[in-house]
């Protein structure tokens, strides 16, 4: 694939047809967001970097019921809510997979504090300004996300998304970390696409760039939000997490050992 700075239709049509394919042989939808993030990371190269990626971090979020969080998830969600109640409906912002230049980008389980971020009502995300603007930019309402009505959902399903885009990340107030991640990572550049699943729960990738993306570059990437959905849409109402998966494997074994013994 040719310089990320330079990036074609010829390209995301490229990228496009690889992303659908990521889903393939899966097991769980963490395993196939696990391979985009590290299909974008690896692919969208630059020969402006050290490293020759155009990107610092890749990151796959989706919505996710709090009360069907294992308890670890659980727990980071109810370290950042604090004083504010708790119920098993509440929808959770979770990372489902990393990549990124950074070793401990590399999993999930090692983000200090995105792994289960929680979203209780409205007034709560407005002090997430990168969460907020991130629905508000793909063109959905946050009463969609928080509490997505069953009459609305093939509605939202069917609809295409716009991108996330913040041209000029250095001192947005709308990227957090500046002093720890924005300025020492040199990121440039933040850009987001997502869907909603069949679930009626969303789906965001993020990336934050270490070179400028121009809005026409950025506005390419709507309708790659429809290859990364094809990848994971299998999963929706499956399995998530691949501890649900080793979980069932280690429940199967067990019953064979049971009926064999």
């Amino acid at each position: 694939m040719n310089d990320f700075s330079n990036f074609k239709m010829s390209d995301l049509i490229e990228l496009g047809s690889i992303l659908r394919r990521l889903g393939t042989n899966a097991k769980s939808m963490e395993e196939a967001a696990r391979r985009i993030v590290n299909c974008l990371n690896d692919n969208l190269t630059t020969r402006s970097t050290e490293t020759g990626k155009a990107f610092a971090l890749v990151r796959f979020f989706k919505t996710h019921p709090f009360g069907t969080l294992d308890p670890e998830l659980r727990e980071s969600a109810k370290s950042i809510l604090k004083d504010h109640s708790v119920s098993s409906e509440m929808k959770c912002l979770t990372l489902l997979a990393s990549a990124g230049e950074n070793p401990n980008w590399n999993s999930r389980k090692n983000s200090a504090g995105h792994k289960a971020i929680p979203l209780p009502n409205e007034e709560f995300v407005i002090q997430f300004p990168m969460i907020s603007q991130l629905v508000n930019q793909f063109g959905l309402k946050v009463s969609d996300v928080l509490r997505p009505n069953p009459k609305m959902i093939l509605e939202l399903e069917q609809k295409t998304y716009n991108v996330f885009h913040v041209s000029d990340a250095l001192g947005s107030p709308i990227i957090p970390a500046q002093k720890t991640f924005v300025e020492p990572y040199g990121i440039k550049s933040v850009l987001g696409f997502g869907s909603v699943l069949p679930s009626g729960d969303i789906f965001a990738v993020i990336m934050f760039s270490k070179i400028h993306i121009s809005h026409e570059i950025a506005d390419l990437f709507k309708s790659l939000a429809l290859s990364v959905k094809m990848a994971v849409m299998p999963f929706s109402a499956g399995v998530i997490f691949e501890n649900q998966t080793q979980s069932a494997n280690a429940s199967e074994q067990d019953f064979q050992q049971r009926i064999t013994g």
